[in-house]
């Protein structure tokens, strides 16, 4: 009887060791790179990042979105600070934050330092073996395409998914007069060509298909610190770019159709698309549908899991 007491305990350890092993392995290290302060989605987004058990989140950068009507001189540290309140309203106190360039880059192959970049680089170096550097892009380009500009190295480390350009997946046609691509059409462009760049992309015709309505996002975010902030945030915001359902009774949701998209890829599908002519001629992944039903209550059961918590 000790003896077979012995065995079950060793057998249990060990199946212990594995799954813990298994879930190390299963991790994603992820930078999520976003500007928070421009519109609400971002919000959303990172939300849904938080507690996820296969996210390693290594940090947040904040990205600038100099375009926006109402972007000021530095952008980017209004990301930042946005980035400073959600991170208190999340309770996440270990959760690393850093600034990125308020401006967009000027040439090719010349990279706008900032602390974001800095810290891809070096968390990229640290990246375990066999592992990549998952940089999760909602904004524009310019922190993760400076970064590789200054130690291009790294890009053998480095996965990136970026919310970004209209595209047609049956004729393979893009458009870039998209607000992420304006902001920063050079660095787009320069992680588009670049070699051997793990490179993913949610379009902008597809992410659009995630949209929440004003009454039951209300009702779902409660009230609470959090959740108030987000409605305060979504009534105050005025979306300058167009004019339909000025009382906002619903919002696109681009930003966290990615989140969803990488926590449930169940939820979506992506396939291999050669880049635009323009470009370097290579391959880079597209998604090209995505499940929105599903990604809402997804959302919400995150939600509710957080606040009970």
């Amino acid at each position: 009887m000790f003896f077979k007491k012995i065995f079950c305990v060793i057998i249990l350890g060990l199946t212990v060791s594995n799954t813990y092993s298994q879930n190390i392995n299963n991790e994603t290290y992820m930078i999520i790179d976003t500007d928070s302060a421009n519109e609400i989605d971002d919000l959303f987004a990172i939300i849904r990042s938080i507690n996820v058990p296969k996210f390693k989140i290594l940090g947040v950068t904040a990205s600038q979105f100099h375009s926006s009507p109402y972007a000021s001189k530095n952008s980017a540290l209004e990301s930042y600070k946005m980035n400073k309140l959600l991170k208190r309203l999340l309770k996440k106190n270990d959760l690393v934050l850093k600034a990125g360039s308020p401006e967009p880059m000027s040439k090719t192959k010349r990279s706008k330092p900032s602390e974001a970049t800095k810290f891809i680089i070096n968390q990229a170096k640290l990246i375990p073996a066999g592992k990549k550097l998952h940089i999760i892009i909602l904004g524009a380009c310019t922190n993760a395409a400076s970064a590789i500009v200054h130690e291009p190295k790294i890009v053998s480390k480095l996965k990136i998914s970026y919310v970004g350009f209209w595209h047609n997946p049956l004729t393979n046609e893009y458009d870039k007069n998209e607000f992420n691509t304006r902001n920063d059409s050079i660095a787009t462009n320069f992680l588009l060509d670049k070699e051997g760049l793990d490179f993913n992309v949610m379009s902008a015709s597809v992410s659009k298909n995630l949209i929440f309505n004003k009454n039951e996002t209300f009702k779902n975010l409660g009230n609470n610190k959090l959740g108030n902030f987000i409605k305060k945030r979504w009534n105050n915001y005025k979306r300058w770019w167009t004019s339909e359902d000025p009382e906002q009774k619903k919002w696109i949701m681009w930003d966290l159709a990615l989140i969803e998209a990488i926590a449930n890829p169940e939820f979506s599908k992506i396939n291999t698309f050669k880049t635009p002519p323009k470009n370097l001629e290579r391959n880079i992944k597209i998604y090209t549908y995505i499940d929105s039903t599903n990604m809402k209550i997804d959302f919400w059961r995150h939600y509710n899991k957080l606040m009970n918590n």
